[in-house]
């Protein structure tokens, strides 16, 4: 997650907090899920981002996860995100998602 992403995060938690937001992970890897996860929950873990030692404690997922794709209009998931459910380790990355969310937020 680039330093961007991390001040647009921040800004419309402080802007909209209390508002019930959740984040979603499109990240390839189980081991980039966790790290973004963590960054938006507990904060940026390399202390280099607008997100250093802020703990927004947002709940995360993944756009792979069946919880998230059950919100989502079949028609349009199949297009956008498709091809990468196909490649990517769903399992590796659903099963990372949750060890994230129960050890930065207490829940699976």
């Amino acid at each position: 997650m680039d330093l961007e992403d991390q001040g647009t995060i921040k800004r419309v938690a402080e802007e909209h907090a209390g508002d019930n937001l959740v984040v979603i992970l499109g990240s390839p890897t189980s081991e980039a899920a966790e790290i973004y996860a963590e960054t938006v929950t507990v904060g940026d873990p390399t202390y280099a981002g607008p997100l250093a030692g802020v703990s927004l404690r947002l709940p995360v997922y993944h756009i792979l996860e069946p919880e998230i794709k059950a919100e989502i209009d079949p028609d349009t998931y199949d297009k956008q995100v498709g091809m990468m459910e196909l490649v990517l380790d769903t399992e590796g990355i659903t099963k990372a998602m949750k060890m994230a969310r129960e050890r930065h937020l207490g829940q699976a």
